[in-house]
Order: structure tokens, then sequence, then C-alpha cells
């Protein structure tokens, strides 16, 4: 099928970025949210990332002005109806997911493939949810997304191979790497990154190293452009802990166990750069 009109579920960090990139690249987007408020952050997000590209002459006005026309923000779930991909970016919550992927099942038009932006959670579980298994399929975007360019496209065992190439043709379109993922938990990035951000935990918690210290010796010593507690900071402790209750529950290895001091982070409201504080302050 040929994918025209885009709709985003979610208006954060990810969502917003994955409503940038489609605009950018020409096609018309729905993003919804289940409020105002997120909506209005989220465009002001888009706002502040194409302004930055304006100053740096890296785009005109005038395409900053009709990249931001081209996305309609609602907070009305029956307005994603007409969109012909559905790209779910809310929280990483299986509950969540599952639900909403029941109530987009029943709107979506027949046709339409309805995309998981999750980082860890179950293709093959999300699609089970519909009763158009076959026309589910995993986008993880990373973060930040307009800069970004791999896209892991995580394939459930219901996907069907019509379902895979046209999102592999779409990610290209709008600039994007794909890579083929099999599902299984945490796919291939987030299965070897999380573990190591976790490791990089229990070496702080046992005093190791200062934070920055660990962040340090990582982009110095192995060339990470940032340290991995910092970028558990960036990536938010609580979608860390999530991903690595994923691992833990679908692996059932302890070499998946949370590292307790994130675990009591996020108990504390710790959440990183989104809660000013994480293993670094960002008052």
């Amino acid at each position: 099928m040929q994918i025209q009109t885009i709709g985003v579920v979610g208006a954060g960090t990810m969502g917003n970025g994955i409503a940038q990139a489609f605009a950018v690249a020409g096609y018309p987007v729905i993003l919804n949210d289940i409020a105002q408020a997120p909506l209005d952050r989220g465009m002001k997000n888009v706002d502040g990332s194409l302004e930055r590209l304006v100053k740096k002459d890296r785009m005109t006005a005038d395409a900053k002005a009709a990249a931001i026309s081209r996305i309609t923000a609602t907070p009305d779930i029956d307005a994603l109806a007409g969109a012909d991909l559905i790209i779910e970016a809310a929280t990483e919550n299986l509950a969540l997911k599952l639900d909403l992927f029941g109530r987009l099942d029943g709107l979506a038009k027949p046709e339409a493939i309805i995309a998981s932006n999750t980082s860890s959670i179950s293709i093959t579980k999300l699609a089970a949810a519909t009763k158009r298994s076959s026309q589910v399929i995993g986008m993880h975007f990373f973060n930040p997304v307009p800069v970004m360019q791999l896209v892991e496209v995580i394939r459930g065992l219901q996907t069907s191979d019509q379902t895979y190439t046209a999102i592999e043709a779409l990610s290209k379109a709008v600039g994007k790497a794909p890579v083929q993922v099999r599902n299984s938990p945490g796919f291939v990035v987030n299965r070897m990154l999380c573990p190591m951000i976790n490791e990089a935990i229990f070496a702080f918690a046992e005093g190791l190293a200062t934070a920055q210290e660990i962040d340090d010796a990582m982009r110095l010593g192995c060339n990470h452009p940032i340290g991995p507690l910092a970028l558990c900071d960036l990536i938010g402790l609580d979608v860390q802990l999530a991903v690595m209750q994923v691992l833990f529950e679908g692996f059932k290895d302890p070499k998946y166990r949370a590292a307790p001091l994130l675990v009591e982070m996020v108990e504390a409201g710790y959440l990183g750069r989104k809660s000013g504080r994480g293993f670094h302050s960002y008052t």
C-alpha cells in the first residue's frame, strides 16, 4: 500500500520527534495525545527544534513553516481514522499499549498499518491485541529522532512481508536507515545498550568512581559520544528500568537484574533530564 498520511499517538519526546521527521519529509501528520497540554508542549518542541535548524542555515524559514503546517495536533483519537500508518509512541507500559492497540484497531481503516515505537515490548503480543495482526510492526526510532538515522523495524510472528516492505521503504523515504530485527525482548540495540548502562549504575553504586568519572571513562576510553549515566539521564531512568524489567522477565536471566540504585532513584522521582535530577543535576 502507499502510505501518505501518518498518525502519531503520544506527543512526548519520541512522539513529537517522529512527527517532526515525517512532516519535514513532506508527509501530513496527525499528532494525538490525551490532552491539549502535552500537545502544546510537543508542538513547542518541534518549533524550537526547527528554529535551531533555521538559525544554523540548515533550513529556510519557509520550509520550517511548511513542516509545522503539515502537523495537526489534536486530543481526539478518532482523528487518526484517516491515517495510512499509525505509530504508537506512548509510555513504555504493556497494559497501556495493549489497550491502545485494541482502540486503534477499532478506529483505523482496514488497510492501515499500526506500528509501535516500543523500545522493548513484544510486537507479537501487541499484534495479538488486534484483528489485523499481519499489519502490526515495530518502528523503534532513537532519540533525538530528527537526528538519529537508525530505525529498528521489528517483525512480530504475524507481520506480513507486505507490511515489512512498506515500512522499510517508508523509513528510507524519510532519510532513516532501517535494520530488520526479529521480535525478542529489547530487540538489538537495547538488549546490548541497557545492560551496559545498568552495569555503569552498579559501578557507581559501588563507589568505583563518580558519575562524571564513569561517563568520562567511557567517552575517552571507548569513544562513546556520551557517557552511560548521562545517557541514562537522557533516556529517562524510568524507561531504563522498564527495559531492564522486560529483559529480565523475557529471558529469566539474572544478568538482566536491574541495579537496586536504579529502582530506588525511580521511586524517588529522580528520572534524569525530564525531572531535573538523575545521575547528574539539570537545574
